[in-house]
């Protein structure tokens, strides 16, 4: 890897968005000190890859030989040899703890990015997002030192799916800004929905429909998943508690919108983390849906 692209993956420009709220919470302040830092080293090898394929001017062949460079690197580092990049090198006191292919899995996500824009079903966007998201939830077991079974890996699998789904929900407007459409073209022909669809300022209402029932899907899915708190323990279980109400305020603030994520902004709202946070505290196994009538503005 040469110095320019070294230069460009540990800029502060490409950490910035580190910081994001996004429904991928790292619950660092609460964390013991040990926890914080394998997360911290995850979390940000994980924006650096999203980064680097999403973020920025360069070309998508440099966006490919970046990500190239990365993927090479976290071998290195988990060989043993010293990486070329620092955020990849700070994984060398966890290499032990944490497996090498979530993040190649991630990195392979990315490169899709670069050529792949639409989906044509659900199936094709579940693939995308089991080497999007799916790793995500693997590393964050790992980094728990969590013995998994295939069913726990199964709800960790569930979670970070429906986590992704509904950042897509988020942000369909700038994902059509940036030429990408995730929302699967079966289900938005079955809804009547085109794509030009997505370029006017406020939602129409077939859109909205499918907004509204895509949410509904993911939350389904969360809720399949959520039962995976009630077999963790200690930070781990604070951690993924925390994941799966992130998620449930997520949906809420997509259904807030009427289904109209053209026109309004879908924000996640900590009061409402914090609803579902205790709700769940109570009740590991059930994401609730919002209050009848929709949640307050």
């Amino acid at each position: 890897m040469d110095d320019r692209v070294s230069a460009l993956v540990d800029g502060e420009t490409r950490l910035r968005g580190a910081e994001r709220a996004e429904n991928f919470p790292v619950a660092l302040r609460v964390l013991p000190a040990g926890r914080r830092a394998v997360l911290r080293s995850i979390y940000d090898v994980v924006r650096t890859i999203d980064d680097v394929g999403d973020e920025g001017d360069l070309a998508p062949g440099e966006r490919l030989a970046t990500l190239d460079a990365l993927d090479e690197d976290l071998d290195r580092v988990f060989s043993g040899a010293p990486a070329h990049v620092g955020v990849i090198g700070a994984l060398a006191p966890h290499t032990g703890l944490l497996p090498v292919a979530p993040f190649h899995d991630l990195v392979a996500a990315n490169r899709a990015d670069q050529t792949v824009t639409r989906y044509a079903t659900r199936d094709e966007l579940l693939g995308y997002c089991r080497l999007s998201a799916v790793p995500i939830g693997r590393l964050v077991l790992a980094a728990f030192e969590v013995d998994a079974t295939p069913g726990m890996l199964d709800g960790s699998d569930r979670v970070c799916t429906a986590l992704q789904l509904l950042e897509h929900l988020q942000d369909v407007a700038e994902d059509r800004a940036r030429g990408r459409v995730y929302l699967p073209a079966d289900a938005r022909d079955a809804a009547g929905v085109t794509e030009t669809d997505l370029d006017a300022p406020t939602a129409s209402p077939a859109l909205r429909g499918l907004v509204l029932r895509e949410c509904a899907a993911a939350r389904a899915l969360l809720a399949d998943g959520a039962p995976l708190i009630g077999r963790l323990r200690g930070a781990a279980r604070l951690a993924v508690t925390g994941y799966v109400a992130g998620g449930a305020a997520a949906a809420d603030a997509v259904d807030r919108t009427g289904g109209d994520v053209l026109g309004r902004t879908a924000r996640t709202r900590r009061r409402d983390v914090v609803r579902h946070l205790a709700r769940l505290a109570a009740s590991p196994r059930r994401v609730h849906a919002p209050r009848r009538g929709g949640p307050r503005p």
